[in-house]
């Protein structure tokens, strides 16, 4: 299969990149390395990718460039490209949001009519939900986001749905829940709080540590997307890691990791980040036949080891 993937220089595009070569797929990976976070780390994921076999890279930014050529033969789309962050999403930088999560988007899939794709598989987000105050989320339930980060990324899932019922794009929208992981961004908090505990350093806790979440390891997360090539076009999947813990439990979980002290700097909670999130994945087994694998402290291991391997 020829796939493209965007974003393919990013903490899990470069992972699905990856996994798609060893399966032997041909892969078209497009990044225009966005300032968001060090470029060192999107060259870091890109060098690994770079001489494979089956890899063609393209540095472009898709907001602008000629996606005729992008798609040339492409099979399937895995859209993973977006200005990520929702504390960054607020203010002026808003239209870097717009152009990158909408206007990137509406471009591709305008541009993916009557290719005759097999899948475009777009990358959405739990934070498109909001604050339901109901649990586990469920994908038909209302949306109503609470950061400008999340309002993007539902226009994008309403974009793709209607491309869909409209011109027959064969889309299908996953919602990641917090992945992480080894390559996972710097600005993200088991990054940030696996550098904190390497450097002995205190770690900024937003709010008081009993919010929750679910978190997604990478693998998982990939494994998932890739089955969504073949998953029924039009379905919106949440994609979790099928049990939720609170931050007080991942900072008990990472000292037990580096047996070594690990302290709290406790702060105000942030606006736009949600309180609760946690997965009902009962379409994703039923339609991508996910489960995910992956317990938090064997993937908090593996990015502990990955972090402490990375050059300062």
């Amino acid at each position: 299969m020829r796939v493209l993937i965007t974003g393919v220089a990013g903490f899990i595009g470069s992972h699905l990149a990856e996994d798609a070569l060893h399966s032997g797929d041909e892969v078209i990976g497009v990044d225009c390395f966005t300032p968001f976070y060090d470029r060192s780390y999107k060259e870091r994921n890109a060098a690994v990718l770079s001489g494979r076999k089956g890899f063609t890279f393209l540095q472009q930014d898709l907001s602008e460039a000629d996606l005729g050529p992008v798609l040339e033969s492409v099979e399937t789309v895995f859209h993973l490209s977006a200005q990520a962050g929702v504390r960054s999403s607020w203010g002026a930088q808003f239209s870097d949001y717009t152009r990158h999560n909408v206007t990137v988007t509406q471009r591709l899939l305008e541009a993916s009519k009557g290719r005759g794709l097999r899948k475009f598989v777009y990358a959405s987000s739990s934070s498109v939900y909001g604050e339901p105050g109901v649990y586990p989320l469920v994908e038909d339930m209302a949306c109503r986001p609470i950061s400008p980060y999340g309002v993007t990324k539902l226009a994008a899932e309403h974009l793709c749905m209607l491309y869909h019922r409209s011109y027959g794009v064969p889309c299908v929208a996953l919602r990641y829940f917090t992945v992480y992981g080894p390559r996972q961004r710097p600005d993200m908090a088991f990054h940030r709080m696996i550098r904190a505990a390497l450097d002995g350093k205190p770690f900024p806790l937003y709010g008081d540590g009993r919010q929750t979440r679910d978190f997604t390891f990478v693998a998982d997360a990939v494994k998932a997307t890739r089955a969504a090539a073949d998953a029924p076009a039009g379905e919106v999947l949440n994609v979790g890691g099928g049990s939720r813990v609170t931050m007080l439990d991942v900072v008990e979980t990472l000292r037990s990791i580096a047996d070594r002290p690990l302290r709290i700097q406790e702060e105000e909670p942030q606006k736009g980040d949600v309180r609760h999130t946690w997965a009902d994945l009962t379409r994703a087994r039923r339609h991508l036949n996910y489960t995910p694998s992956v317990g938090l402290k064997d993937g908090l291991q593996a990015e502990w080891a990955w972090l402490k391997s990375v050059p300062r």
